[in-house]
């Protein structure tokens, strides 16, 4: 089954006209993978800018930096972990373990560093800490969204 959406063209001096977009059934619409990429690349902006302008000590920015892309790639694979066991496809249990193990540990490490620093004001822990969860969250539906994409393709 696929959807029909419809799209005004702007052709100028000319009256709009409707376009038929097909988009395949279980296919993210185009509106909510943009919506995803443009949180992932906000959250990962905003947390990159933040630490390079931070006045810390260049291992604490690179602990953070560290942090965060454990982070990004931990929830990634629990993602795919989750789908392809959903799907029927084989994971081994220590494979889903180790991916539920990556992500809570993290999202600890990012807890306890910002708990501990004393050279963060509140403030800044605050942005670092909502940056981070943003960060992962849109990593999820990014990868869920290709994945969609690429399922309601094949099935095609």
């Amino acid at each position: 089954m696929s959807y029909e959406q419809d799209v005004l063209v702007d052709k100028g001096n000319q009256n709009e006209q409707k376009i038929k977009v097909e988009r395949k059934d279980g296919e993210p619409t185009p509106a909510f993978k943009g919506a995803s990429w443009a949180a992932l690349l906000v959250g990962v902006s905003a947390y990159l800018i933040g630490l390079f302008n931070a006045a810390m000590e260049l291992n604490e920015k690179g602990y953070y930096f560290a942090v965060l892309i454990f982070g990004l790639y931990a929830a990634v694979s629990l993602q795919k972990a989750v789908r392809d066991k959903e799907e029927g496809i084989p994971v081994t249990g220590i494979y889903y373990g180790i991916s539920w193990f990556a992500l809570i540990v993290s999202i600890s490490l990012m807890g306890i560093g910002l708990y501990n620093a004393g050279s963060i004001v509140l403030s800044e822990k605050g942005f670092y800490g909502m940056s981070y969860v943003l960060s992962i969250f849109a990593a999820i539906t990014v990868q869920k969204n290709i994945r969609d994409t690429q399922r309601a393709k094949d099935r095609n």
